[in-house]
């Protein structure tokens, strides 16, 4: 067995010679049934988890990696024989579960902010047809994606997994890191309020008088690890938003609200201008000019999408004149006949007319068709982590709101409606972006297209089982708000401001487009406007975390002068951030449940225990111990 990816895997040569990595196994039917029922555990934990971290901090990662990490060592475990083929099917279904709720928290949520209900069936049904829609679909382009564009499209992500695996299958350095960052990050969480409530975790300064600002951090494994992964450059633009709104539009609007002593604020008369705090400002003025941000960010983005959809479109047409063998298309074609035929009867289920439910699903399918083409394609050049979702997602409801506005459909029933047909295509378009990355690592390691297809909509649909469950579940935690909510939900938070505002027609316009003229800037100066926007939107706490992981990795980085060693840190790093994640955002929900369950009472530090001192030196010893283990990591003897 090689023991490295050969370079035409990176392109250089046609798609149809390349030779995959494995060449001597049989990968017709490789996962046997171990391999299925882990497969769909982690499904199910990638799928919670990053439901989680989602929700609190609006940024996933890719479950590519840690999926390949795990992967490789639970087939050595339990399933030898299957080796470096059997994890690639489980990193497949671990992208399954992550893909799912990378698209479903932007909207679900949003259903429940409006002061609707999420049934649990209804979102079953939704999410499924999504999911079949999605790979039915993206198998259409599948094969000129990932064979015909061999080397042009780069898939960076794709071939990260696919170092993984290689490197996993070689040895086990980096599945220890990530179960060091796992119990780090469990550890820490428990501690906190997330579980236990004994230690604070938040150092807060604020100033409520003549330049109202405010500074927060939390001492957040899983925080700190999604900034550790995402890198310095993502972090920054992330907390160049945040000092802006907390640091120059706040302190602005608190200055000339103090002489406004006898108006009062838009969305609360209870409360003068000139007595607002700064969580005031920020709840009711700051986070709609963020709206208008992210809404003309969206809008943008689909624009400039416009020659990859036209392109993609033209690809779609011919794709299927050239697939081989194993990618005879019976599957994909079943899927998406399934698919369409579901969201036409899940629309007539969920509507409150036939007209309803034909147009809604009329307008899901095609936007979900659209965009699930260039979301396929965007993971070859960006990778699933950066796939602009929210933004085709903002564009699409944007579209479907003014239409059920134009058909009379304003009440909070239809806006319910018009919300989970938006469920629908942000989960298509995420799946096919997940679906495309995990093709490409079959494709590089050598695994059977058939029956990775199988696995992906198999692991999907569990994603979707457990998302909705959740948030069901949660429901309680989700309608909780105010300045330090337990879920920011800031894509849900924005789905549900517009397409209600939208609605009732009450919408702080002025503020809105405050925040599509800065999106405009952003653009002319070649900001990232979501990512920036993003910052703008979430609390401080959060993207001041992130901002601190980055710096870890930086200085990381910068302190490790050899070249190999500094790979391997790097691999480290991202094992150990992993683990972070998961571990954190795993203990976090269960310590969640059992709060809304009444098992657990919900308790608040007290006393020295509740300062700013006590979650100091947590911060620190968080930091600490996730530099040792990295900084542990040496040359081996032969590399020195």
């Amino acid at each position: 067995m090689k023991k490295s990816l050969s370079k035409s895997a990176y392109g250089g040569i046609d798609g149809k010679d390349y030779t995959p990595y494995v060449t001597d196994g049989n990968t017709k039917n490789i996962s046997n049934k171990t391999t299925i029922i882990i497969g769909i555990i982690l499904a199910a934990v990638f799928a919670a988890s990053t439901a989680y971290s989602g929700m609190k901090a609006g940024l996933t990662v890719s479950a590519g990696i840690p999926g390949a990490i795990l992967g490789s060592g639970l087939i050595s475990i339990f399933s030898k024989k299957q080796g470096i083929l059997g994890a690639n099917i489980l990193q497949g279904m671990s992208s399954g579960g992550e893909a799912v709720a990378s698209g479903m928290i932007y909207v679900l949520p949003a259903i429940i902010l409006i002061g609707s209900k999420v049934h649990f069936w209804q979102g079953v049904l939704v999410g499924i047809a999504a999911v079949l829609f999605a790979i039915g679909g993206t198998s259409l382009v599948q094969n000129y994606l990932l064979v015909q564009e061999h080397g042009k499209l780069i898939y960076p992500e794709s071939m990260a997994i696919s170092e993984a695996l290689v490197a996993s299958d070689a040895g086990g350095e980096t599945l220890k890191m990530m179960g060091i960052g796992f119990s780090i990050g469990g550890i820490i969480t428990a501690l906190t309020t997330q579980v236990f409530g004994w230690i604070n975790d938040t150092i807060t300064l604020v100033n409520n008088k003549f330049y109202a600002w405010k500074y927060s951090t939390q001492a957040n494994p899983m925080l700190a690890g999604i900034g550790y992964v995402v890198g310095l450059d993502v972090a920054l633009v992330v907390f160049a938003g945040t000092i802006l709104a907390n640091f120059a539009i706040v302190p602005l609007l608190s200055y000339f609200a103090h002489f406004a002593v006898h108006a009062h604020v838009w969305n609360n008369t209870s409360l003068s201008l000139a007595h607002m705090s700064v969580d005031d400002i920020v709840g009711s003025y700051t986070k709609y000019i963020g709206a208008g941000m992210m809404l003309c960010g969206g809008i943008i983005g689909a624009v400039k999408l416009i020659p990859t959809i036209i392109n993609s479109i033209k690809q779609t047409i011919n794709a299927n004149k050239d697939q081989n063998n194993d990618n005879k298309n019976i599957i994909g074609i079943l899927s998406l006949i399934i698919a369409t035929i579901l969201a036409f009867i899940t629309g007539f289920i969920i509507s409150k007319t036939f007209v309803m439910g034909l147009i809604g699903a009329i307008l899901a399918l095609a936007f979900s068709f659209l965009f699930i083409i260039v979301s396929a394609r965007l993971a070859g050049t960006i990778g699933h982590s950066n796939n602009p979702i929210s933004g085709m997602t903002i564009a699409s409801l944007v579209i479907m709101t003014l239409v059920f506005l134009i058909m009379g459909w304003t009440d909070k029933l239809s806006t319910s409606i018009l919300l989970l047909f938006g469920v629908f295509v942000v989960t298509a378009i995420a799946i096919a972006s997940g679906y495309s990355q995990t093709q490409k690592v079959n494709f590089v390691i050598g695994g059977s297209n058939k029956e990775m297809m199988k696995r992906y909509i198999l692991s999907s649909i569990v994603g979707v089982i457990v998302i909705i469950g959740l948030t069901v579940l949660l429901t309680p935690q989700l309608k909780i708000s105010g300045s330090n909510p337990p879920f920011a939900l800031p894509q849900a938070n924005l789905i549900a401001t517009l397409t209600s505002g939208i609605m009732s027609g009450k919408l702080p316009w002025v503020m809105i487009i405050a925040g599509a003229v800065m999106a405009l800037v952003l653009w002319m100066i070649d900001i990232p406007i979501m990512t920036f926007a993003l910052g703008f939107y979430l609390p401080i706490s959060t993207t001041s975390i992130i901002l601190i992981g980055a710096l870890l990795r930086l200085l990381v980085d910068k302190t490790t002068k050899d070249s190999n060693l500094k790979d391997r840190r790097t691999q480290g790093g991202i094992g150990l951030s992993s683990g972070l994640i998961a571990g954190s955002s795993i203990i976090g929900l269960v310590g969640i449940i059992l709060h809304v369950s009444g098992i657990l009472p919900n308790k608040i530090p007290h006393g020295f225990a509740a300062s700013n001192i006590t979650a100091t030196i947590l911060l620190v010893i968080m930091l600490i111990s996730i530099l040792i283990p990295i900084y542990n990591i040496k040359n081996n003897k032969s590399q020195k």
